[in-house]
């Protein structure tokens, strides 16, 4: 008996993330850096609003890139070999998602460090999603998508452990 291909579980999009603070400097380094291991282009992240500790609206903070088909679950693979196809639990949310915090850039297989970038880390989160999902970006939010067909932790658990050889530790 055949699987329900509505049912599979597929890799929606990598975001590439690295908070700079007020640095121009490294923001700039941020954006280099980002453009040697992706190919795309960075977007510059600014504050949303005044906060408690002095950013003031609207100042560049951070530097983020987003993958998406083939380029983005190549990036996955090689982010998981980084950690030694090793996560925890807690990496993977509610809604299914995958988030994994690399410490530093040369972590990554077959990257070498840049002089001109220095050392940076990046936060890398992995969107899963089902077949139907498209209908979850419309007008009318959640209230569509059953909750049998959203994602759950031991459902990614799962997948991770199938398709790529991941140990998934508690």
């Amino acid at each position: 008996m055949e699987a329900n291909p509505m049912r599979e579980i597929r890799i929606d999009k990598v975001t590439l993330n690295i908070g700079c603070g007020d640095d121009k400097a490294r923001i700039e380094k941020a954006k280099r850096l980002l453009e040697m291991l992706t190919g795309g282009k960075p977007v510059i992240t600014r504050s949303k609003r005044r906060s408690t500790f002095g950013v003031i609206k609207d100042k560049p903070i951070g530097v983020k890139v987003t993958l998406r088909r083939k380029p983005a679950e190549d990036f996955m693979v090689k982010s998981i070999g980084a950690l030694e196809k090793k996560l925890r639990m807690g990496q993977i949310d509610t809604d299914g998602n995958l988030n994994i915090g690399i410490k530093e850039y040369i972590d990554l297989p077959g990257v070498k460090y840049a002089h001109e970038v220095g050392m940076l880390g990046l936060g890398v989160c992995v969107t899963l999603e089902r077949p139907g999902y498209r209908i979850k970006r419309r007008r009318i939010q959640q209230k569509i998508i059953p909750r049998s067909h959203k994602l759950t932790q031991e459902e990614v658990a799962g997948w991770l452990s199938k398709k790529y050889g991941v140990n998934i530790v508690q």
